[in-house]
């Protein structure tokens, strides 16, 4: 596939957050919520730093073993886990949940971010080796999120009775429904009978979501060594159970979060307070906060009840059953892996600088936070489009009206601005008030309120004749809205909107790659992909 990339910097978007651009440009107001820059010498901060905390990588290599026992894991995936061993390895990390054939668009973007940025490390940096994973969020339970996606514009949605984690739900008939949808719309691609073959394989009636979400992950990334971490295991949790114990008795981090947002800049949106207790507990379907009582504890929205005592027994029997939320998740994540780099995006960012005493308390290691790689996708007859009106890609991240008229302005064989007569009608109100005036001081007003009016007739005319304009570009301006449509489906960026399915049916694994070599590391840019046939 021939590809050519553009990078642009991400305020010229104009589609990221405040926080985004300024954490990016080092704002002051933003560094005492962070440990290290994303830079080169963060990342060697950072390795430093890791050093000297401790990682319990033989539990670490023996659950991911156990997970991929039955998978054809590459040699590269093979060796990225039997170093995870070696103490001077380090891993990149992503996390998502397991939303329906990998949800929008940015969730692979991601992963191929760690991809990259771990190979980029371990070119540069010889002394040391670099992991890329991916850290499932499975104990997700916000079906209406994660069970929907769109293909081609047209929005599918799971329709489950299942409740509690997402992860834990099972293929259903209506999920092999979905797949029957979305054959009938790719099957007609190049690539289309593969791909549709590929989520039928991984995709089966009674299987785990989150199984189901591993292989298809799996697939699309084994060659490049990508490690997928199953957090909802006993073992794993076990090893967080101090942490567990700690939030349920003393709730120390929601406390450090509270103090955290009431001093966090006040031009920046607060992503989580947290709560006394930042558990849920999960049994079956069941994924319910714990709340304190006067007795001890109760599941809401059940008739689950514990005392002190019988709470932290459920814990030492069963730690599987405690899941954390926004809150410990990324202690939990950062206390299971070597972890020198999280990859996520604005949101994900801004939380996790709420988090940072959180970390300091329970002396967990805290990484470089980087934000994910952004691209627009852009196809042969987009680009042709946009080639045909003479415009550029940034032009298209203007509101489509303004883009419409800055055309038909520049492209127009006419006059459609009236500024040299008003001009002339200033200068020729401002002789009438003068003279006006010599006659009498009162009819100067009235002057100047004919001035006014015939402004705003001026104004109202220079409308009309750029509509008139328009119509004579119809043509051009279809294309235009065309392309904006193509580059932010309804009213939104690709990557939070589109599927990763359409692209892989037309163009096949080889869409990996190019999303792979154009790719950044740490310089931070917005990207364009435009697919050349």
């Amino acid at each position: 596939m021939n590809i050519k990339t553009l990078h642009i910097e991400y305020q010229e978007t104009k589609s990221f957050s405040n926080l985004v651009i300024d954490y990016l440009n080092g704002n002051e107001a933003l560094k005492p919520f962070y440990k290290f820059e994303p830079n080169s010498a963060g990342i060697q901060a950072v390795i430093e730093s890791r050093k000297h905390t401790n990682t319990n990588r033989k539990l670490l290599v023996e659950v991911l073993s156990k997970q991929y026992e039955n998978y054809n894991a590459s040699e590269k995936t093979k060796k990225n886990i039997e170093l995870l061993l070696k103490d001077n390895t380090f891993t990149i990390c992503t996390a998502h949940q397991p939303n329906i054939f990998t949800g929008q668009l940015y969730f692979i973007y991601k992963i191929i971010h760690a991809i990259k940025l771990a190979d980029d490390l371990n070119n540069k940096i010889s002394n040391n080796h670099f992991v890329p994973v991916y850290y499932m969020g499975s104990e997700d339970a916000d079906l209406n999120e994660l069970g929907e996606i769109e293909i081609d514009g047209k929005k599918l949605k799971w329709n489950t009775e299942q409740k509690g984690a997402v992860g834990r739900m099972k293929i259903d008939a209506d999920f092999i429904r979905l797949i029957q949808e979305i054959e009938n719309q790719l099957i007609v691609e190049q690539h289309g009978a593969e791909i549709i073959s590929t989520i039928k394989t991984h995709y089966t009636l009674g299987k785990s979501i989150a199984e189901a979400t591993f292989e298809f992950v799996h697939h699309l990334f084994n060659a490049f060594g990508l490690l997928i971490l199953l957090p909802d295991n006993g073992d794993l949790k076990s090893s967080f159970k101090a942490i567990i114990q700690d939030d349920l008795l003393n709730q120390q981090a929601h406390k450090l979060v509270l103090n955290t947002v009431e001093n966090f800049p006040t031009a920046y949106k607060i992503q989580t307070s947290g709560r006394p207790i930042n558990l849920f507990y999960l049994k079956d379907n069941i994924r319910e906060r714990i709340e304190e009582t006067a007795e001890g504890f109760k599941v809401v929205n059940t008739n689950l009840i514990f005392s002190k005592n019988e709470m932290l027994d459920e814990l030492n029997q069963f730690p599987e059953r405690f899941s954390p939320n926004v809150v410990l998740r990324p202690l939990f994540q950062e206390l299971l892996l070597p972890n020198i780099v999280f990859i996520g995006g604005g949101s994900e960012l801004a939380y996790w600088m709420e988090l940072k005493s959180v970390f300091e308390l329970y002396d967990v290691n805290y990484p470089v936070l980087l934000l994910r790689n952004s691209f627009s996708i852009i196809e042969n007859r987009t680009s042709t489009l946009i080639n045909d009106l003479n415009l550029s890609l940034i032009d298209f991240f203007e509101p489509e009206l303004k883009i419409i008229e800055k055309y038909t302005r520049e492209n127009s064989k006419l006059k459609l601005d009236l500024s040299d007569e008003r001009v002339t009608i200033e200068n020729v109100y401002q002789s009438i008030k003068k003279t006006a005036g010599d006659i009498d001081a009162t009819l100067v007003p009235h002057t100047d309120a004919l001035l006014k009016n015939a402004m705003k007739r001026i104004t109202y005319l220079e409308k009309k004749m750029l509509r008139a304009e328009k119509k004579k570009q119809e043509v051009a301006i279809r294309k235009i809205q065309k392309i904006k449509s193509a580059i932010f489906p309804n009213g939104n960026l690709q990557e939070r909107v589109e599927n990763i399915l359409p692209l892989l049916a037309k163009h096949g694994l080889s869409f990996i790659e190019a999303l792979y070599t154009s790719s950044e590391t740490l310089s931070q840019q917005y990207s364009f992909i435009e697919l050349i046939k």
